[in-house]
């Protein structure tokens, strides 16, 4: 009996010994705790949420039987798809908004006491309030069609930025509040739409009115022209009237102070006269010293 005691007791130590390896294999392991990177760490231990944040990286030692909540603290994007946002028309529009926000770092702990994990933070504090500031800014829009005006939508972005960042408190920073589709009543998008044809129509008439314009002072200037040009003419003919009376009469002069011009002139003439075989002369008084020639006198008389 002694023997086989004796030869038992060696191995229940070396299982003792091995199962204490490989629970201490598994305490040792469990000591390691890796966070990710961008990401806050915050454990619990029997429901009781630890007092201390994990930033990315590894930790060791920590406790084994810690329970781990993880929280992006990275900047992310929330869509919020046809918020109703009612205007002072009484008219509600259909807005698209995203909110860029990211989950404060140093209050994860106080977070996930007070309010839950990351998802819980978004639908508790972001997305009920974002809601109720959107219908409240816009009741301080005038018309519906106003929603699309530039200056109205970075108002609206501004304003939702700063009053959302007071509503969700501290665990959550806003970083911006965007529109990024307004989509109005059907009727009142027809209404516009018949309006934008209406304008349309509009500036199309004044363009033509403008274009004719243009055709009547090109045609008025044209005419202009001519009769400047006709005006001009007509100077030229006057001056040159004046002139040929001006000669016809400085010739008659000459021919009252000068006989000598007219003989100057008969002998121009028989010279002219001269050059034809055919051309007959006749001269009165013949004897006379300034003969004046009379051509074809006598000459039978032809039809």
């Amino acid at each position: 009996m002694r023997s086989n005691s004796s030869s038992v007791r060696p191995i229940i130590l070396s299982c003792v010994a091995v199962v204490a390896l490989i629970v201490g294999l598994i305490m040792g392991c469990s000591s390691f705790e890796a966070i990710p990177a961008g990401n806050v760490g915050v454990p619990t231990l029997f429901g009781n949420v630890v007092e201390k944040a994990y930033s990315d990286g590894m930790h060791f030692p920590v406790n084994p039987l810690y329970s781990w909540t993880l929280y992006d603290c990275r900047q992310k994007n929330l869509d919020c798809p046809q918020i109703q946002v009612p205007t002072k028309d009484q008219q509600t529009s259909q807005i698209d908004f995203s909110v860029q926000y990211r989950i404060a770092s140093t209050l994860c702990p106080k977070a996930k006491s007070e309010i839950g994990n990351a998802e819980d933070i978004v639908s508790v504090r972001v997305l009920p309030n974002l809601r109720s500031l959107v219908r409240s800014e816009g009741k301080g829009v005038a018309r519906c069609e106003d929603l699309f005006d530039e200056a109205v939508q970075a108002a609206m972005e501004v304003n939702l930025q700063s009053r959302l960042q007071q509503k969700v408190g501290e665990y959550v920073v806003i970083e911006a509040v965007l529109i990024r589709n307004v989509a109005l009543p059907e009727h009142i998008k027809e209404a516009i739409k018949s309006k934008k044809v209406r304008e349309q129509k509009a500036e199309e008439q004044k363009a033509e009115l403008a274009r004719f314009e243009t055709e009547q002072q090109q045609k008025v200037k044209t005419a202009q022209a001519e009769r400047e040009a006709a005006e001009e003419e007509a100077k030229k003919v006057t001056v040159m009237a004046d002139a040929e009376a001006y000669e016809i009469k400085a010739i008659n002069a000459a021919l009252a102070d000068s006989p000598n011009f007219i003989r100057l002139r008969a002998l121009d003439t028989l010279n002219e006269l001269s050059k034809n075989p055919a051309t007959q002369l006749y001269f009165l008084n013949g004897d006379s010293p300034d003969p004046l020639p009379l051509m074809h006198l006598g000459a039978p008389v032809t039809k």
